[in-house]
Protein backbone atom coordinates (compact mmCIF):
# COMPACT_ATOMS: atom_id res chain seq x y z
CA UNK A 1 0.00 0.00 0.00
CA UNK A 2 1.35 3.44 -0.91
CA UNK A 3 1.33 6.38 1.48
CA UNK A 4 -1.12 8.30 -0.68
CA UNK A 5 -4.47 7.27 -2.20
CA UNK A 6 -4.07 6.37 -5.84
CA UNK A 7 -6.68 8.91 -6.96
CA UNK A 8 -5.62 11.58 -4.43
CA UNK A 9 -9.26 12.43 -3.76
CA UNK A 10 -10.53 13.91 -0.51
CA UNK A 11 -12.60 11.54 1.64
CA UNK A 12 -14.79 13.63 3.89
CA UNK A 13 -15.73 11.88 7.14
CA UNK A 14 -16.60 14.86 9.35
CA UNK A 15 -20.35 15.12 8.80
CA UNK A 16 -21.02 15.45 12.53
CA UNK A 17 -19.31 18.85 12.26
CA UNK A 18 -20.99 19.89 9.00
CA UNK A 19 -22.20 18.07 5.89
CA UNK A 20 -20.09 18.30 2.75
CA UNK A 21 -20.52 18.56 -0.16
CA UNK A 22 -23.93 20.23 -0.17
CA UNK A 23 -26.62 19.14 -2.63
CA UNK A 24 -26.60 21.10 -5.87
CA UNK A 25 -30.04 22.49 -5.11
CA UNK A 26 -28.72 24.15 -1.95
CA UNK A 27 -26.11 26.10 -3.86
CA UNK A 28 -28.65 27.07 -6.50
CA UNK A 29 -31.17 28.27 -3.88
CA UNK A 30 -28.60 30.49 -2.16
CA UNK A 31 -27.45 31.96 -5.47
CA UNK A 32 -31.01 32.50 -6.71
CA UNK A 33 -31.94 34.32 -3.50
CA UNK A 34 -28.91 36.60 -3.74
CA UNK A 35 -29.56 37.30 -7.42
CA UNK A 36 -33.33 37.73 -7.30
CA UNK A 37 -34.76 38.25 -3.80
CA UNK A 38 -32.03 39.75 -1.61
CA UNK A 39 -34.22 42.50 -0.18
CA UNK A 40 -35.11 42.79 3.49
CA UNK A 41 -38.09 40.48 4.11
CA UNK A 42 -41.05 41.92 6.00
CA UNK A 43 -39.53 45.39 6.21
CA UNK A 44 -40.93 47.00 3.06
CA UNK A 45 -44.00 46.81 0.85
CA UNK A 46 -42.22 46.64 -2.48
CA UNK A 47 -42.19 43.52 -4.64
CA UNK A 48 -38.65 42.36 -3.79
CA UNK A 49 -39.28 42.52 -0.05
CA UNK A 50 -42.54 40.63 -0.47
CA UNK A 51 -40.81 37.96 -2.55
CA UNK A 52 -38.10 37.56 0.07
CA UNK A 53 -40.83 37.15 2.71
CA UNK A 54 -42.44 34.42 0.63
CA UNK A 55 -39.13 32.54 0.51
CA UNK A 56 -38.92 32.57 4.31
CA UNK A 57 -42.56 31.56 4.67
CA UNK A 58 -42.08 28.64 2.25
CA UNK A 59 -38.99 27.51 4.17
CA UNK A 60 -40.92 27.62 7.45
CA UNK A 61 -43.67 25.52 5.89
CA UNK A 62 -41.16 23.00 4.51
CA UNK A 63 -39.49 22.51 7.90
CA UNK A 64 -42.84 22.24 9.68
CA UNK A 65 -43.91 19.54 7.23
CA UNK A 66 -40.60 17.70 7.59
CA UNK A 67 -40.82 17.51 11.40
CA UNK A 68 -44.61 16.98 11.48
CA UNK A 69 -45.49 20.33 13.09
CA UNK A 70 -48.99 21.64 12.46
CA UNK A 71 -48.23 25.37 12.88
CA UNK A 72 -45.25 26.68 10.89
CA UNK A 73 -45.27 29.92 12.90
CA UNK A 74 -43.79 27.89 15.76
CA UNK A 75 -40.65 27.28 13.67
CA UNK A 76 -38.17 29.95 14.78
CA UNK A 77 -35.07 30.53 12.64
CA UNK A 78 -31.73 31.01 14.41
CA UNK A 79 -28.09 31.20 13.32
CA UNK A 80 -27.41 27.65 14.55
CA UNK A 81 -28.48 25.12 17.12
CA UNK A 82 -26.34 26.81 19.77
CA UNK A 83 -28.41 29.97 19.50
CA UNK A 84 -31.60 27.90 19.56
CA UNK A 85 -30.51 26.09 22.74
CA UNK A 86 -29.49 29.36 24.40
CA UNK A 87 -32.84 30.90 23.49
CA UNK A 88 -34.65 27.99 25.10
CA UNK A 89 -32.44 27.64 28.19
CA UNK A 90 -32.12 31.31 29.09
CA UNK A 91 -35.67 32.06 28.00
CA UNK A 92 -37.44 29.43 30.09
CA UNK A 93 -35.44 29.30 33.34
CA UNK A 94 -36.29 31.51 36.32
CA UNK A 95 -34.65 32.22 39.67
CA UNK A 96 -34.65 29.10 41.86
CA UNK A 97 -35.54 26.64 39.09
CA UNK A 98 -34.15 23.11 38.97
CA UNK A 99 -32.83 21.79 35.65
CA UNK A 100 -31.97 18.18 34.83
CA UNK A 101 -29.64 17.07 32.05
CA UNK A 102 -27.27 14.19 31.23
CA UNK A 103 -23.50 13.77 31.23
CA UNK A 104 -23.43 13.31 27.42
CA UNK A 105 -24.39 16.87 26.50
CA UNK A 106 -22.54 19.23 24.17
CA UNK A 107 -21.13 22.49 25.53
CA UNK A 108 -23.96 24.30 23.73
CA UNK A 109 -26.09 22.90 26.57
CA UNK A 110 -23.54 22.60 29.36
CA UNK A 111 -22.09 26.10 29.19
CA UNK A 112 -25.41 27.97 29.43
CA UNK A 113 -26.50 25.68 32.27
CA UNK A 114 -23.20 26.03 34.15
CA UNK A 115 -23.40 29.79 33.69
CA UNK A 116 -26.89 29.91 35.22
CA UNK A 117 -25.73 27.60 38.02
CA UNK A 118 -22.69 29.77 38.77
CA UNK A 119 -24.92 32.85 39.00
CA UNK A 120 -27.12 31.07 41.52
CA UNK A 121 -30.16 31.21 39.24
CA UNK A 122 -30.72 27.46 38.83
CA UNK A 123 -29.95 24.23 40.64
CA UNK A 124 -28.46 21.79 38.13
CA UNK A 125 -28.64 17.99 38.26
CA UNK A 126 -26.43 16.10 35.78
CA UNK A 127 -27.48 12.45 35.59
CA UNK A 128 -24.49 10.21 34.72
CA UNK A 129 -24.77 8.15 31.54
CA UNK A 130 -23.27 4.73 30.85
CA UNK A 131 -19.70 4.36 29.50
CA UNK A 132 -21.29 3.64 26.10
CA UNK A 133 -23.13 6.95 26.20
CA UNK A 134 -26.60 5.61 27.00
CA UNK A 135 -28.82 7.80 29.15
CA UNK A 136 -29.75 6.41 32.56
CA UNK A 137 -33.53 6.44 32.15
CA UNK A 138 -34.29 5.30 35.74
CA UNK A 139 -31.79 7.88 37.04
CA UNK A 140 -33.45 10.64 35.01
CA UNK A 141 -36.88 9.51 36.22
CA UNK A 142 -35.70 9.69 39.81
CA UNK A 143 -34.26 13.17 39.26
CA UNK A 144 -37.54 14.32 37.71
CA UNK A 145 -39.47 13.19 40.80
CA UNK A 146 -37.26 15.25 43.11
CA UNK A 147 -37.89 18.95 43.62
CA UNK A 148 -40.18 19.49 40.62
CA UNK A 149 -37.64 20.46 37.93
CA UNK A 150 -38.76 23.11 35.47
CA UNK A 151 -36.64 21.89 32.55
CA UNK A 152 -35.16 18.63 31.24
CA UNK A 153 -32.50 19.01 28.52
CA UNK A 154 -31.25 16.03 26.50
CA UNK A 155 -29.53 15.39 23.20
CA UNK A 156 -31.18 12.98 20.79
CA UNK A 157 -27.83 11.68 19.54
CA UNK A 158 -24.34 12.15 20.94
CA UNK A 159 -21.93 14.13 18.79
CA UNK A 160 -19.08 11.95 20.12
CA UNK A 161 -20.42 8.40 19.79
CA UNK A 162 -23.73 8.82 17.96
CA UNK A 163 -25.53 7.10 20.85
CA UNK A 164 -29.28 7.52 20.34
CA UNK A 165 -31.76 8.44 23.05
CA UNK A 166 -35.28 7.03 23.16
CA UNK A 167 -37.26 10.28 23.02
CA UNK A 168 -40.56 8.53 23.63
CA UNK A 169 -39.33 7.03 26.91
CA UNK A 170 -37.83 10.36 27.96
CA UNK A 171 -41.08 12.21 27.22
CA UNK A 172 -42.98 9.70 29.35
CA UNK A 173 -40.91 10.47 32.45
CA UNK A 174 -40.56 14.25 32.15
CA UNK A 175 -43.60 14.88 34.30
CA UNK A 176 -44.64 18.53 34.44
CA UNK A 177 -41.22 19.79 33.33
CA UNK A 178 -40.54 21.27 29.91
CA UNK A 179 -38.53 18.95 27.66
CA UNK A 180 -35.88 20.55 25.46
CA UNK A 181 -34.29 18.27 22.84
CA UNK A 182 -30.97 19.00 21.15
CA UNK A 183 -31.35 17.38 17.72
CA UNK A 184 -28.14 18.73 16.20
CA UNK A 185 -26.89 15.24 15.35
CA UNK A 186 -30.18 13.52 14.45
CA UNK A 187 -32.30 15.98 12.46
CA UNK A 188 -32.08 14.82 8.85
CA UNK A 189 -30.61 11.35 9.39
CA UNK A 190 -33.02 9.84 11.93
CA UNK A 191 -36.81 9.89 11.43
CA UNK A 192 -38.43 12.42 13.81
CA UNK A 193 -42.17 13.05 13.97
CA UNK A 194 -42.87 15.67 16.60
CA UNK A 195 -46.63 15.18 16.47
CA UNK A 196 -46.14 11.79 18.12
CA UNK A 197 -43.71 12.99 20.82
CA UNK A 198 -44.34 14.97 23.99
CA UNK A 199 -41.45 17.36 23.31
CA UNK A 200 -41.90 21.02 24.26
CA UNK A 201 -38.86 22.62 22.63
CA UNK A 202 -36.90 21.12 19.74
CA UNK A 203 -33.56 22.66 18.66
CA UNK A 204 -31.99 21.77 15.32
CA UNK A 205 -29.13 22.92 13.16
CA UNK A 206 -29.36 23.37 9.42
CA UNK A 207 -25.83 22.67 8.23
CA UNK A 208 -25.41 19.03 9.26
CA UNK A 209 -27.71 16.20 8.17
CA UNK A 210 -30.33 18.68 6.93
CA UNK A 211 -27.75 19.61 4.25
CA UNK A 212 -28.23 23.37 4.55
CA UNK A 213 -25.62 26.14 4.68
CA UNK A 214 -23.76 27.10 7.82
CA UNK A 215 -25.36 29.89 9.81
CA UNK A 216 -28.79 28.25 9.86
CA UNK A 217 -30.81 26.45 12.50
CA UNK A 218 -33.94 26.79 14.52
CA UNK A 219 -36.09 26.17 17.56
CA UNK A 220 -39.53 24.57 17.29
CA UNK A 221 -42.12 25.22 19.98
CA UNK A 222 -44.56 22.41 20.70
CA UNK A 223 -46.24 23.60 23.91
CA UNK A 224 -49.55 25.42 23.99
CA UNK A 225 -48.33 28.15 26.33
CA UNK A 226 -44.73 29.28 25.81
CA UNK A 227 -43.18 30.96 28.89
CA UNK A 228 -39.96 31.65 26.98
CA UNK A 229 -38.48 35.14 27.02
CA UNK A 230 -36.80 36.29 23.78
CA UNK A 231 -33.02 36.06 23.76
CA UNK A 232 -32.75 39.35 21.83
CA UNK A 233 -35.18 42.14 21.10
CA UNK A 234 -35.29 44.62 18.25
CA UNK A 235 -36.76 45.32 14.85
CA UNK A 236 -39.14 42.74 13.45
CA UNK A 237 -40.91 44.71 10.75
CA UNK A 238 -44.15 44.27 12.68
CA UNK A 239 -45.90 46.62 15.14
CA UNK A 240 -43.18 49.20 14.52
CA UNK A 241 -45.24 51.86 16.27
CA UNK A 242 -44.50 50.19 19.61
CA UNK A 243 -41.22 50.12 21.53
CA UNK A 244 -42.11 46.80 23.14
CA UNK A 245 -41.27 43.44 21.56
CA UNK A 246 -44.19 41.77 19.71
CA UNK A 247 -45.72 38.88 21.65
CA UNK A 248 -46.71 36.68 18.71
CA UNK A 249 -44.95 33.98 16.66
CA UNK A 250 -42.52 34.03 14.95
CA UNK A 251 -41.77 37.75 15.38
CA UNK A 252 -41.35 37.51 19.16
CA UNK A 253 -38.15 35.50 18.71
CA UNK A 254 -36.82 36.76 15.36
CA UNK A 255 -35.40 40.26 15.72
CA UNK A 256 -33.17 41.81 13.09
CA UNK A 257 -32.61 41.04 9.44
CA UNK A 258 -32.78 37.28 8.88
CA UNK A 259 -30.28 35.16 7.01
CA UNK A 260 -32.52 34.99 3.95
CA UNK A 261 -30.09 33.31 1.58
CA UNK A 262 -29.15 30.79 4.27
CA UNK A 263 -32.78 29.96 5.01
CA UNK A 264 -33.44 29.52 1.29
CA UNK A 265 -30.52 27.09 1.16
CA UNK A 266 -31.75 25.29 4.27
CA UNK A 267 -35.17 24.75 2.69
CA UNK A 268 -33.48 23.31 -0.38
CA UNK A 269 -31.41 21.00 1.81
CA UNK A 270 -34.50 19.76 3.65
CA UNK A 271 -36.24 19.15 0.32
CA UNK A 272 -33.23 17.11 -0.85
CA UNK A 273 -33.47 15.02 2.33
CA UNK A 274 -37.21 14.54 1.81
CA UNK A 275 -36.69 13.47 -1.79
CA UNK A 276 -34.19 10.81 -0.79
CA UNK A 277 -36.20 9.85 2.31
CA UNK A 278 -34.98 9.98 5.91
CA UNK A 279 -35.56 6.26 6.39
CA UNK A 280 -33.51 5.49 3.28
CA UNK A 281 -30.74 7.76 4.58
CA UNK A 282 -30.90 6.06 7.96
CA UNK A 283 -30.63 2.60 6.35
CA UNK A 284 -27.68 3.71 4.21
CA UNK A 285 -25.83 5.10 7.22
CA UNK A 286 -26.57 2.02 9.32
CA UNK A 287 -25.00 -0.19 6.65
CA UNK A 288 -21.86 1.95 6.59
CA UNK A 289 -21.70 2.05 10.39
CA UNK A 290 -22.05 -1.72 10.59
CA UNK A 291 -19.30 -2.18 8.02
CA UNK A 292 -16.97 0.25 9.77
CA UNK A 293 -17.50 -1.28 13.21
CA UNK A 294 -16.90 -4.78 11.86
CA UNK A 295 -13.63 -3.75 10.21
CA UNK A 296 -12.39 -1.72 13.17
CA UNK A 297 -12.90 -4.71 15.44
CA UNK A 298 -10.24 -6.51 13.43
CA UNK A 299 -7.59 -3.86 13.97
CA UNK A 300 -5.01 -4.22 16.72
CA UNK A 301 -4.40 -1.26 19.04
CA UNK A 302 -7.74 0.35 18.11
CA UNK A 303 -10.31 1.04 20.82
CA UNK A 304 -13.84 1.86 19.72
CA UNK A 305 -16.17 3.91 21.94
CA UNK A 306 -19.93 3.92 22.05
CA UNK A 307 -22.75 1.40 21.59
CA UNK A 308 -21.01 -0.71 18.90
CA UNK A 309 -24.49 -1.24 17.43
CA UNK A 310 -25.69 0.59 14.30
CA UNK A 311 -29.28 0.27 15.50
CA UNK A 312 -28.47 2.30 18.60
CA UNK A 313 -26.33 5.05 17.12
CA UNK A 314 -25.96 7.39 14.21
CA UNK A 315 -23.12 7.07 11.70
CA UNK A 316 -20.65 8.51 14.21
CA UNK A 317 -17.81 6.33 15.50
CA UNK A 318 -15.08 7.46 17.91
CA UNK A 319 -11.78 5.60 18.30
CA UNK A 320 -8.38 5.80 19.93
CA UNK A 321 -5.17 4.19 18.66
CA UNK A 322 -2.99 2.84 21.43
CA UNK A 323 0.34 4.66 21.56
CA UNK A 324 -0.77 7.59 19.39
CA UNK A 325 -2.56 10.81 20.24
CA UNK A 326 -5.84 11.43 18.39
CA UNK A 327 -4.37 14.60 16.87
CA UNK A 328 -1.43 12.63 15.41
CA UNK A 329 -3.79 10.05 13.90
CA UNK A 330 -5.98 12.77 12.43
CA UNK A 331 -2.96 14.57 10.98
CA UNK A 332 -1.70 11.40 9.29
CA UNK A 333 -5.14 10.60 7.88
CA UNK A 334 -5.41 14.08 6.40
CA UNK A 335 -1.83 14.55 5.22
CA UNK A 336 -1.09 11.08 3.88
CA UNK A 337 -4.52 9.88 2.77
CA UNK A 338 -6.71 12.91 2.22
CA UNK A 339 -9.19 11.68 4.84
CA UNK A 340 -10.96 14.38 6.87
CA UNK A 341 -11.96 13.47 10.44
CA UNK A 342 -12.22 15.43 13.67
CA UNK A 343 -10.05 14.83 16.71
CA UNK A 344 -10.02 15.98 20.33
CA UNK A 345 -12.87 16.62 22.74
CA UNK A 346 -15.52 17.74 20.22
CA UNK A 347 -16.81 20.53 22.49
CA UNK A 348 -18.18 17.85 24.81
CA UNK A 349 -15.82 17.34 27.78
CA UNK A 350 -18.60 15.90 29.97
CA UNK A 351 -19.27 13.24 27.35
CA UNK A 352 -15.59 12.32 27.15
CA UNK A 353 -15.39 12.02 30.92
CA UNK A 354 -18.37 9.68 30.73
CA UNK A 355 -16.69 7.61 28.01
CA UNK A 356 -13.37 7.69 29.93
CA UNK A 357 -11.64 9.24 26.92
CA UNK A 358 -10.83 12.51 28.71
CA UNK A 359 -8.54 14.46 28.40
CA UNK A 360 -7.00 13.19 25.17
CA UNK A 361 -10.29 12.80 23.34
CA UNK A 362 -10.85 10.60 20.31
CA UNK A 363 -10.65 10.37 16.55
CA UNK A 364 -14.22 10.87 15.38
CA UNK A 365 -15.28 9.29 12.10
CA UNK A 366 -18.68 10.61 11.04
CA UNK A 367 -20.32 9.50 7.81
CA UNK A 368 -23.11 11.05 5.76
CA UNK A 369 -25.28 10.54 2.71
CA UNK A 370 -22.41 11.31 0.33
CA UNK A 371 -20.20 8.51 1.70
CA UNK A 372 -19.95 4.95 0.43
CA UNK A 373 -18.60 1.61 1.59
CA UNK A 374 -15.51 2.40 -0.45
CA UNK A 375 -14.83 5.29 1.93
CA UNK A 376 -15.17 2.88 4.85
CA UNK A 377 -12.60 0.54 3.26
CA UNK A 378 -10.23 3.41 2.61
CA UNK A 379 -10.13 4.71 6.18
CA UNK A 380 -9.64 1.22 7.59
CA UNK A 381 -6.76 0.62 5.16
CA UNK A 382 -5.29 3.99 6.13
CA UNK A 383 -5.52 3.16 9.84
CA UNK A 384 -3.85 -0.20 9.18
CA UNK A 385 -0.99 1.58 7.42
CA UNK A 386 -0.60 4.18 10.18
CA UNK A 387 -0.59 1.49 12.90
CA UNK A 388 1.95 -0.64 11.00
CA UNK A 389 4.40 2.28 10.96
Amino acid sequence: MTSLPSDSRIIYLDHAATSFPKPEGVKQAVLEYLERYAANPGRSGHSLSLEASRVLFAARETIATFFHVDDSRKVIFTCNVTEALNLAIYGITRQGDRVVTTSMEHNAVMRPLRNLEAKGIIQLTVVPSSPEGFADIPGIAQAMRSGKPRLLVVNHASNVTGTLLDLKRISEIKGSAYLLVDAAQSAGCVPIELDSLDVDLFAFTGHKALQGPQGTGGLIFKTGSEPVFPLIRGGTGSHSEFEQQPDFFPDKYESGTPNGCGVAGLAAGVRAVMERGVRAIRDHEKRMTEGLLKRLNGLERVRVFGPMDPEKQTAVVSIQVDGMSPSDVGLRLDRDFGICVRTGLHCAPAAHRTLRSFPQGTVRISMGIANTMDDVERIVEALQWIISR
